[in-house]
């Protein structure tokens, strides 16, 4: 992408954002630098997971995971809102019998380096075709794991509402005195319910639990997950006009949810057979959206001079 298309917006301090609305070749290691502090809103991405895509990104021994993966993590800190979030999509793998701990080490090593460990998401893969190992079941989820800087941070929960549900009708039809009143946990965990919260209400908050299908078509990428993936938590933790960046952006999907949703997106591969595909997918999406139009008509100054003009 030519440097005059690429637009630039400012910060809440004044600086430039380049790489905005862009996918850029590279490594995000490196390319992260470019961006200024504190001017990202979500970091959403799925890595390379340990000793997988060898022929498209070269691999990375589970030992060396870790070591591998914490200056990405200092860069995703650095240019994450101290009201950000960071989410990461991963999974550990099977070595020698037995799960290996990179997950768990890195999660330990990030606490260490600042990162507050927030949260843990599973996705439910629903379509997940059968199968048979000789000592195990047929991995049917993915972690998800929630980072901030801080634990003040922005959450919008009215945005992933979900229906009550058909439990409802029989459940608080009939409320016991206990169902109106705030029920304590009985094991001592400071969690409680008052069920009669939820008469006459049709959405109700959901679980840490994501019940998303595959994607049926990989993109010509060899690890594409659903587009609703990102934009559950993009809806979540982000509002319109904000940035969203994928450090290991792959097809494009988590940019293709950005824009639908009417933010802004920062893409990062070091594969240009991706990025070009990444770019393609990007093009056609600009093309159906009506919103994208207008966003590009309200950046023409941008494009001409660098420099945004008023409010974002």
């Amino acid at each position: 992408m030519s440097a005059k298309n690429n637009l630039l917006r400012r910060n809440e301090r004044g600086m430039k954002i380049p790489h905005f609305d862009e996918i850029v070749l590279g490594d995000c290691t490196e390319i992260l630098k470019d961006l200024p502090a504190d001017c990202v809103d979500l970091v959403f991405t799925s890595p390379p997971y340990a000793d997988q895509r060898q022929k498209t990104y070269g691999g990375v021994h589970p030992n060396d995971y870790v070591e591998w993966f914490l200056p990405k993590a200092d860069q995703f800190f650095r240019v994450l809102k101290p009201t950000g979030t960071f989410i990461l999509n991963i999974k550990e793998k099977v070595v020698d019998g037995e799960r290996h701990t990179y997950v768990m080490e890195l999660i330990l090593e990030m606490r260490k380096r600042g990162w507050l460990w927030t949260e843990e998401f599973i996705w439910h893969k629903k379509n997940s075709y059968p199968g048979k190992w000789p000592n195990r079941f047929r991995d049917n989820w993915e972690r998800l794991l929630q980072f901030n800087k801080q634990k003040q941070f922005r959450m919008f929960q009215e945005e992933v509402m979900v229906p009550v549900g058909d439990w409802s009708k029989t459940r608080l039809s009939n409320l016991s005195e206990t169902d109106k009143t705030r029920d304590e946990s009985r094991v001592g965990s400071g969690f409680g319910k008052n069920v009669s919260n939820w008469v006459g209400r049709n959405l109700v908050y959901p679980t840490n639990v994501l019940h998303l299908a595959t994607e049926s078509s990989n993109q010509n990428h060899s690890a594409t997950f659903p587009r609703a993936l990102p934009n559950w938590f993009i809806r979540l933790f982000t509002q319109r006009g904000d940035l969203v960046l994928d450090p290991f952006v792959g097809s494009g999907t988590t940019a293709l949810a950005a824009i639908e949703l009417g933010r802004h997106y920062t893409g990062i591969d070091i594969s240009k057979q991706y990025v070009e595909l990444a770019r393609e997918r990007i093009s056609v999406a600009q093309i159906r959206l009506p919103h994208v139009a207008e966003h590009r008509e309200k950046y023409k100054t941008i494009r001409k001079n660098g420099a945004i003009k008023g409010k974002r």
